[in-house]
């Protein structure tokens, strides 16, 4: 079993950058050597720092070979130098004006090098600027020649110019086992006494190039040596390299998983177990080979799932500060672009600038919105390219390199299956709106970070009052984000009240409600429409068997986009909902309507909605799930959820006439239901309708008074007692 420990006194002494690039990149030296020999134009993706030493150190070995062959590198200062008086050439200028004196020479057997290739070539947005074309067409005059090309990863080079080369290498970062070459005698004795562990530096240095490795070992030369009665001045070092190699665009974020994300157990155990305990563990072994190991089977890339405002993007920055690593986050939409190439080098650079900065984590926000499956998207293709560039920098990653990539959607069902599978985004973890603990958990944080002086009943009530919908029309429900509008509102409140007042019901309503839109006022046959409309609903949710219970009414919104609306609570069973339940729902949607037409007389718009809804619903049970009357068990048209739009097979006009026939049907049995519920409890419906007039709002607790205990709670009930009575018999 190889250790990783090495002792100090096997290091070398000295080390200059020449011999630790050298050392460095022997293997890739070697290869670009042989390509060279083979009459092979090569060209080198690298930092642009690196060009001129591995210049050298190609140049050196061309010149010990047999037979040795000759190097001329174009860098335009001989032309530069050799001007005539008054005329005063660009840099560019003189590389083109060397260029094209050694392309037409007809001198056979040397090797041109071409260290400012990416300069040279560099596109425009609009396409080639003049020198480009100039070098292109050049190169292609003589095709025997041979040349040696550096290229910067963060420099685009026009792909007909990058196919003049058919050999191609990149040289980014430092491989771990050249490491422990890299380090002199003075430098480890600032980490160890006698034996130092050279791979507990590597991970903030595996994307730096060995010489500007050597530049920051270098700086840290008169530090003081190791003592083991303090270590914490390795402590030190080990910071100031972490800060010497972050990039000026990437962010060391400061998010504990703990004590700044409230609740979401699920997802820290997942997180933990996953990852983090997995490369803490990594950080105490002392085998190279068990190190290898444990990378092998850390996830490198992961699917942060959940709708807005959970806590996606957050989550990914406490993972961060976990692993001490930067953070870049990326917006998908904002790395399209309508230039040809320029939306794949958009991620080569992303890319680039984390491997630069690792460990790193690369957060791609709406990843859905460039990553969908290959052929499904109707845009201009360019997904397409961005998608296969993507897999290709993931799938370039060594696996000592800790660079993570995050990748963050509502919608993981159109991501591109090639994105999924193991070796790429093979950790899938859900952020869901938060349930109940963790809305606790979330309001004690943020109690405490605005000193809030709240009580314990008040902060049960404020968690009961975000378990509903925030727009039930749109399915959003209280997320992380709404929970810290509520609480920034508290506090503004507070604030303007001077600080004396007490936290209660009534102010966090008010917080919960906050509106921006300017309010209006409704006439009072309009506020008896809405009343009647809402209670309808209302009769109809807290009597059926199957619908959720009712946790608040109101018709006092003062906005004209939502009139009124009945809250109903979040069903127990989430994932598994059944045919009743949803038949349930269509009743309810109706009973609005079914509530006008007896109470009024007459049919308001404001039922379109709920009717749209209800025809949506009783359409996805026919034709998708199988739970019509006639039909039968047939999938007429797939979504990937209820009420998304459908990709319809082909159907006959009758099978067509009976789709229709069974959605009238289901909607006008519901319809009658409905009605009949109405009239049966036509007192109560009265009731409540003057109840909203009265007070506008009426809370959970003032439904029941009104109406009596719901079915669904009352046969719940009653489940349990008979459960109850018969564990006494037993």
């Amino acid at each position: 079993m190889s250790n990783s420990l090495i002792s100090i006194s096997e290091l070398p002494i000295e080390l200059t950058p020449d011999e630790a690039v050298e050392e460095t990149y022997r293997e890739d030296l070697d290869w670009i050597e042989e390509k060279l020999r083979l009459g092979l134009s090569v060209l080198v993706e690298c930092d642009k720092q690196l060009t001129l030493y591995l210049y050298r150190a190609v140049r050196n070995r061309l010149r010990r070979g047999t037979p040795p062959q000759r190097c001329v590198l174009i860098s335009g200062h001989s032309a530069l130098e050799n001007s005539g008086p008054g005329m005063n050439p660009s840099l560019m200028q003189g590389i083109l004006s060397e260029l094209r004196q050694q392309v037409y020479s007809g001198e056979q057997g040397q090797i041109l090098v071409l260290p400012h290739l990416d300069v040279l070539t560099t596109t425009t947005k609009s396409g080639l600027n003049v020198e480009t074309r100039e070098a292109i067409a050049m190169v292609f005059e003589n095709p025997n020649l041979v040349m040696l090309g550096f290229k910067d990863p963060l420099f685009e080079i026009p792909a007909v110019m990058a196919n003049v080369f058919t050999a191609k290498r990149e040289i980014i970062g430092i491989p771990r086992d050249a490491l422990p070459r890299l380090i002199v005698q003075r430098e480890a004795r600032k980490f160890a006494v006698e034996q130092f562990n050279p791979f507990a530096l590597y991970k903030y240095v595996s994307g730096l190039n060995a010489v500007r490795f050597r530049q920051i070992m270098n700086h840290f030369t008169d530090r003081v040596d190791f003592d083991e009665m303090n270590p914490g001045t390795a402590d030190d070092i080990y910071r100031e390299i972490r800060q010497m190699t972050i990039s000026s665009d990437m962010e060391l974020p400061s998010v504990d998983i703990e004590k700044d994300i409230g609740g979401y157990k699920k997802v820290k155990t997942q997180l933990e177990e996953e990852v983090l305990s997995l490369l803490r563990y990594k950080q105490g072994l002392t085998s190279r080979e068990e190190i290898q190991r444990i990378e092998e089977i850390v996830p490198k890339g992961m699917i942060f799932l959940g709708p807005p405002g959970t806590g996606k993007t957050f989550f990914a920055k406490a993972m961060a500060t976990a692993l001490n690593a930067t953070v870049s986050i990326v917006s998908g939409p904002e790395l399209k672009s309508k230039w040809v190439g320029e939306s794949e080098e958009n991620l080569r650079r992303v890319f680039a600038r984390a491997r630069r900065s690792a460990p790193s984590i690369i957060v791609f926000d709406e990843i859905d919105s460039f990553a969908t499956a290959r052929g499904t998207y109707t845009g201009s293709g360019v997904e397409h390219s961005m998608v296969n560039q993507l897999l290709t920098e993931m799938d370039g990653f060594r696996k000592e390199e800790m660079v993570f990539v995050v990748g963050t959607t509502n919608f993981s069902e159109s991501l591109d299956p090639a994105l999924l599978r193991p070796g790429r985004f093979e950790l899938l973890i859900e952020i869901p709106y938060p349930g109940s603990s963790d809305r606790r958990a979330i309001g004690a944080l943020y109690k405490k970070k605005f000193n809030l002086d709240m009580s314990d009943e008040m902060l049960d009530y404020l968690v009961d009052k975000t378990g509903g919908y925030v727009d039930d029309r749109r399915g959003i429900r209280f997320s992380g984000d709404h929970i810290y509008a509520v609480f920034r509102a508290l506090k503004r409140e507070l604030i303007r009240k001077g600080g004396e007042a007490e936290i209660d019901k009534e102010m966090i309503n008010r917080a919960i409600s906050t509106k921006r839109k300017k309010k209006v006022s409704f006439s009072d046959q309009e506020r008896r429409t809405i009343a009647i409309h809402e209670a309808g609903h209302a009769i109809c949710a807290h009597y059926l068997p199957h619908a959720s219970t009712i946790e608040k009414i109101t018709i006092a919104t003062d906005d004209t986009d939502v009139l009124g609306y009945v809250l109903r609570s979040v069903r127990e069973n989430k994932y598994v909902t059944t045919q009743n339940e949803l038949l349930d729902d269509i009743c309810v949607l109706l009973g609005g309507r079914v509530a006008e037409s007896i109470a009024i007389g007459d049919i308001s718009v404001g039922a379109y909605d709920d009717l749209q809804k209800a025809t949506l619903l009783a359409r996805s049970m026919i034709e998708e799930l199988g739970m019509g009357q006639t039909l039968g068990l047939r999938v007429i048209s797939g979504r990937e959820g209820l009420g998304r739009t459908a990709l319809r097979e082909n159907v006959s006009d009758t099978t067509e006439a009976a789709v229709d026939q069974e959605v009238r049907d289901m909607l006008e049995e519901q319809r009658v239901r409905a009605e009949a519920l109405m009239h049966e409890k036509r007192q109560q419906f009265d009731l409540l309708v003057e109840t909203l007039l009265t007070e506008g709002t009426i809370e959970k607790d003032r439904v029941v008074e009104i109406l009596g205990e719901p079915v669904i709670a009352a046969s719940k009930k009653k489940k349990n007692e008979e459960t109850a009575n018969e564990r006494e018999d037993d």
